[in-house]
């Protein structure tokens, strides 16, 4: 059958491709800026039709309604990473968390876990032979459409095209709504003096030829601003922003020296400015894959010099480190730290680093700390952590003994606490509990 036929086949309005969904239904959302706007708005407008729904869904990036207060009949919201517009509704017990790896979400769907029942998605307008780009969200985005007994696709001409493994054929979406509308934008954060400090540390650490994992926010933000007298560096991340493209386009980041995908950056899914968006729009030299390729350690590993760059709120004088609670409150989510902490670690000449400013509440708190907080969940375990990084410097924890990393630690958090750091470091390995 000809595309064409078929697109206008499946074409129907918001209002009528949600009244496909059913009470008791697992809706999966595309991820973060991939999201389809109109048509969750229309799903919320439907509301009185529903009992139970369950949504699930990574980064939360729209208004969320389906979480407030007096829906708890219609939606239920599991979350598998929890953002700010989640995070109230997580806490208070009006929805759920999954603590789950970012790179086995699309296993989950795929192997009955969490059997998706409707996928909403959002993708580019389609091609001469009718494929639509999953643009800026392949991640688990795509395996969600591919396991769902229904998918809904937003049409949304401004979604960039992708390339990579990140297209659908319009045969693989059974309601089609259109709906054009500007891709939500993450602005650049503000960078303060300690998260500059902390980038040039990091920064310190990346060798020219190295291929580099940037999570979300200021200091990894900070960390590019450094890197610009760099040579040859490449990207496999899970996700990347405006930062890269300026590296990009001045020559510092050219993939040349890559094991894997020589010549490409390799990223799961996007978020920042339209510079970001039109950067990649239909751009060979990035290439989209799903989040199982791309976050899998055993593919990580495979390129040579691998650093990855995560932050944290809290680590332990053992090393221990907690990046999604705070205490007992579920913060964020475990997303792709881990996955690349491992890779890089098992990368030839891999380095894995974990940056955090040394304060918290305006310097009234420690970061590093003798216990982690009551109820806090650890991220990524002693056994794996590599570097920590302050404002004050860089503490290397392989292959040292706890009392060595308490030490180093120390060493690196804020001269305020350091003092009473030192005693509870005393006590704990003078054997006198």
């Amino acid at each position: 059958m000809d595309w064409k036929l078929e697109y206008n086949n499946r074409l129907v309005s918001k209002e009528e491709a949600v009244k496909h969904i059913e009470s008791g239904d697992r809706v999966v959302i595309g991820h973060a800026v991939g999201e389809p706007t109109l048509i969750i708005e229309a799903m919320v407008a439907n509301k009185s039709q529903y009992e139970n729904v369950e949504i699930v869904h990574m980064v939360p990036m729209g208004k969320g309604e389906y979480l407030e207060e007096g829906m708890e009949k219609h939606f239920r919201h599991n979350a598998i990473f929890v953002g700010g517009s989640t995070r109230e509704a997580v806490n208070s017990g009006r929805a759920d968390y999954t603590p789950c790896f970012f790179s086995e979400v699309p296993r989950l769907f795929r192997d009955g876990s969490l059997p998706v029942d409707v996928a909403l998605i959002s993708v580019s307008k389609p091609d001469e032979n009718g494929y639509c780009s999953l643009g800026t969200s392949v991640d688990y985005t795509k395996e969600a459409a591919k396991s769902a007994k229904i998918t809904i696709a937003q049409i949304n001409e401004e979604m960039p095209r992708t390339m990579g493994d990140s297209n659908i054929h319009v045969s693989e979406l059974d309601y089609i709504v259109e709906g054009n509308m500007p891709i939500p934008v993450l602005n650049p954060p503000k960078i303060s003096e300690v998260e500059r400090a902390i980038g040039e540390h990091c920064a310190s650490l990346v060798e020219d030829g190295s291929t580099l994992q940037l999570g979300i926010g200021a200091i990894p933000d900070a960390v590019l601003l450094f890197l610009k007298d760099k040579k040859d560096l490449g990207i496999h991340s899970e996700m990347i922003s405006d930062g890269v493209v300026e590296l990009y386009e001045a020559g510092v980041i050219t993939n040349k020296m890559k094991t894997l995908h020589p010549g490409k950056m390799v990223v799961t899914f996007l978020m920042g400015t339209k510079r970001l968006y039109d950067f990649v729009n239909n751009n060979p030299e990035l290439e989209m894959y799903p989040v199982d390729y791309v976050n899998d350690p055993c593919v990580i590993m495979q390129n040579y010099k691998m650093v990855s760059i995560n932050s944290c709120i809290q680590v332990d004088l053992m090393g221990q480190v907690v990046s999604d609670t705070v205490g007992k409150k579920q913060f964020s989510g475990v997303g792709g730290q881990v996955d690349f902490v491992r890779g890089a670690s098992m990368a030839k000449d891999g380095k894995s680093i974990i940056a955090m400013p040394s304060t918290a509440a305006k310097g009234k708190i420690s970061r590093i700390v003798p216990i982690i907080d009551e109820g806090a969940a650890v991220t990524t375990s002693r056994n794996d952590v590599h570097y920590v990084v302050t404002e004050y410097g860089v503490a290397n924890l392989k292959g040292k003994t706890l009392k060595a990393r308490g030490r180093a630690l120390i060493n690196i958090a804020h001269p305020d606490f350091r003092d009473q750091l030192i005693k509870e470091w005393e006590i704990r390995f003078s054997g006198k509990f």
